[in-house]
């Protein structure tokens, strides 16, 4: 049963926290999906000992009814630990060999552009704002950067806006930036504001929102360690559209990006700078597109005279049906490729060989009527009139109007049986080359044994550097959770020394109040042990106040019968009890034999209650404090 019950109690708490991740996402917009699981079960769970609760369902009830806990609760997550030029050696590459080859590589008209990526509170993003000001000068830093911060969390933001920071924020600047860049003001140090308008700082999530464009220096450090290795990927593409051809990444310690070749290659591998590998996109269709155009009454017939002949030398087949479905025009190619005629124009395009034949036209134009969007019916064999077979690509578009709504559609049919003929000689190629490739692979079997094992052992290395990689983003995570934590500690532990320091003012003044009463002062707690012993006390008994304190006063050994005040002892600590005043023969530490006058007072609470007992000692002809 308890193998059993383990497995259960794991499932129950990985759908708590399904469970509660999906509330964030659906109430606060945060979308933690793409976070390591063991990283945010960690934070999270660091938050639910803050507030005393044990289970993921108890916690989301306490976020129902605790809005603020949100804040808490993302604060928590979101670990913003940075600071100004951290890991000073990385920035200092970066400054004396990255943005000389951005400089020179940006005409001087163009504006340079950088993105501090998970920019926390600010500190990173004005560490770039100062070592492109070294690099160009204040007059061509105002006039050519723009540096765009952004993070998911809004508070870390908002202090990044204000650009202040206390005077510990910049023990790590170097020697002069302080003065130079940082101007004191009432919410500590300020970032010199003609400086601070080249810096825009915004919201953005980096797994679903759309990235910054044109980008000549992206900075994001220590912020893929968190995310699974998915969305690292996601992320990493991102970066990969942001940046220009000529534009450099800036990564944090741990982050290698070695199995992402295809998109970053390395620049300098130890400071962990890369540079973009370029992707081209797609060649554009060709589409045809019908305009409605004003012309007077004197030219109308040479502009139209125009459109059909651009109609008819169009390079495919083209059949234009209006929204009702009836045939308004077919260039010269479709007219010989379908067999159409004058008449065919304005009749139903059901009724048209061309609408089931070769390909079903009817659904598709239907679908991108619906869609308003292109739709690609497919591909297609057709024999033409003169008995010739041609494979034909046939798409459908919409044709909008005004308003954006479908007024007709654009049916294009292109020729591809060259290409389809080359894709057949390619494939019969292809085949061929297998057929070779077999007979050289069975001459060749103990190479490719070899190289099946030096693949293994590769992948197995691959392995275990991945293996690697991903401990030490764990480490570099735990690392910054240990370094926020040691914060706090350090906070408790200065209010904590602040706290002992008034305790010890405390304690002498009450020592020096004591000492001046000129009687033996004894404090009693409700178990009638010695919580204090002044120093007049000890002039009677001999007894030092450690040698008392803690003790019973009834078991006390001193010149004083101390049997004698077990009933004024009693009577002054029950409810309602006011003080008595006794005599007592005693023998001083001395031997002296003295009448003592001992008063007992009850020690009262602000409600009234009592806790303990007051003992005022003093020779007779002595004055008692309070007598």
């Amino acid at each position: 049963m308890a193998a059993r019950s383990q497995p259960a109690q794991r499932s129950e708490k990985d759908g708590g926290l399904a469970a509660l991740l999906e509330h964030l996402k659906q109430n606060r917009g945060f979308d933690f999906s793409g976070y390591k699981r063991s990283s945010l079960e960690r934070r999270i769970r660091k938050r639910m000992q803050a507030v005393d609760i044990d289970s993921y369902d108890q916690y989301q009830d306490h976020l129902e009814v605790t809005p603020d806990e949100f804040t808490e609760l993302f604060d928590t997550i979101l670990i913003n630990v940075t600071g100004f030029f951290r890991d000073k050696p990385a920035w200092d590459y970066l400054s004396e060999e990255v943005v000389p080859s951005i400089i020179e590589a940006v005409p001087e008209p163009e504006p340079i552009r950088v993105w501090s990526a998970a920019c926390a509170s600010g500190e990173e993003a004005y560490t770039l704002a100062m070592i492109l000001c070294e690099a160009l000068g204040d007059d061509a830093f105002r006039r050519r950067v723009k540096i765009y911060a952004t993070d998911v969390d809004e508070d870390a933001l908002a202090r990044a806006r204000q650009a202040a920071y206390p005077r510990d924020s910049l023990r790590q600047l170097p020697n002069d930036f302080d003065s130079k860049y940082f101007e004191r003001g009432p919410l500590g140090y300020a970032f010199r504001g003609d400086l601070r308008r080249s810096m825009i700082f915004g919201r953005n999530d980096l797994v679903q929102d759309a990235p910054i464009s044109r980008i000549d220096l992206l900075v994001s450090r220590n912020a893929l360690m968190y995310f699974t290795p998915e969305t690292q990927a996601r992320i990493l593409g991102h970066f990969n559209f942001a940046l220009k051809d000529t534009g450099f990444l800036f990564l944090g310690r741990s982050e290698m990006l070695l199995t992402h070749a295809d998109l970053f290659t390395p620049h300098n591998l130890k400071w962990r700078v890369f540079r973009k590998v370029p992707r081209h996109g797609l060649r554009e269709r060709l589409t045809f597109v019908a305009e409605a155009a004003a012309i007077d009454t004197e030219s109308g017939e040479r502009y139209g005279e125009l459109r059909v002949g651009a109609f008819d030398a169009a390079p495919v087949a083209i059949v234009v049906v209006d929204r009702s479905g009836f045939v308004t025009a077919a260039n010269h190619l479709a007219r010989g490729l379908f067999r159409l005629s004058a008449a065919d124009i304005g009749r139903p395009f059901q009724d048209l060989e061309l609408s089931y034949r070769p390909l079903d036209l009817r659904s598709a134009l239907e679908q991108a009527y619906a869609e308003n969007d292109e739709v690609m019916a497919g591909r297609a064999d057709w024999t033409v009139p003169s008995g010739e077979s041609k494979t034909l690509d046939i798409s459908v578009r919409p044709l909008r109007g005004p308003a954006g709504s479908p007024v007709g559609a654009s049916i294009s049919v292109e020729d591809v049986t060259k290409t389809a003929r080359l894709d057949e000689e390619n494939e019969r190629s292809r085949r061929q080359v297998e057929t070779a490739y077999e007979e050289l692979q069975s001459t060749v079997e103990e190479l490719e044994t070899t190289n099946e094992e030096l693949h293994s052992t590769n992948e197995e290395l691959e392995t275990t550097n991945e293996e690697l990689q991903s401990s030490n983003e764990e480490l570099e995570t735990m690392n910054e959770e240990l370094q926020s934590t040691n914060d706090e500690l350090e906070a408790m532990n200065e209010q904590q020394t602040t706290r002992s320091g008034e305790l010890d003012k405390v304690n002498l003044f009450l020592e020096g109040i004591l000492g001046s009463l000129g009687v033996g002062v004894v404090v009693l707690d409700h178990e009638q042990r010695v919580q204090v012993w002044n120093g007049n006390a000890t002039d009677l008994w001999g007894l030092r106040p450690e040698e008392v304190e803690g003790q019973h006063f009834l078991g006390l050994d001193i010149g004083f019968p101390v049997e004698r005040l077990k009933e004024p002892i009693r009577h002054a600590m029950s409810d309602g009890a006011e003080g008595s005043e006794a005599l007592v023969e005693s023998i001083t530490r001395r031997g002296k034999k003295i009448e003592c006058v001992v008063r007992t007072l009850p020690l009262r609470e602000r409600d009234g209650g009592v806790y303990g007992a007051l003992i005022l000692m003093s020779p007779r002809g002595d004055s008692l404090a309070g007598g």
